[in-house]
């Protein structure tokens, strides 16, 4: 099945804006500064720093919890890995937008300073 990036990547940003419109205000006004970037799958890169090829998303930089109190050397941003989120979701469109809220929601717990063991505490995992 072939991959059709301007379809799947437009239902994530709509996904994405709709689960940012649906946060409490006081945690919108917290994240809504982090940028989410789409990308196909983990490039080169990541993967020699140790992120797995079939990765759904990654949360990079400094957590909103510790900002101006770390050298963080990137800026804080969420990279939804797009492809990656459909083969989860097998190519259906409802999963996939589950799979993009599920995947955005984890990461940005991450932003928030949960660690893993928080998340899955909360259904984040």
């Amino acid at each position: 099945m072939s991959f059709d990036w301007s379809m799947w990547l437009s239902l994530a940003e709509a996904e994405v804006r709709r689960t940012m419109e649906s946060l409490p205000l006081a945690l919108r006004d917290d994240v809504r500064h982090v940028p989410v970037i789409f990308e196909r799958r983990p490039g080169p890169d990541l993967q020699e720093d140790g992120i797995e090829p079939d990765t759904l998303g990654l949360f990079t930089g400094e957590p909103f919890s510790e900002t101006g109190t770390t050298t963080a050397p990137l800026p804080a941003q969420i990279i939804l890995f797009l492809e990656n989120i459909r083969e989860a979701a097998e190519g259906d469109e409802a999963c996939y937008r589950e799979e993009v809220r599920a995947t955005l929601l984890h990461e940005l717990g991450h932003y928030l300073g949960l660690d893993e063991i928080d998340l899955e505490e909360r259904g984040l995992d």
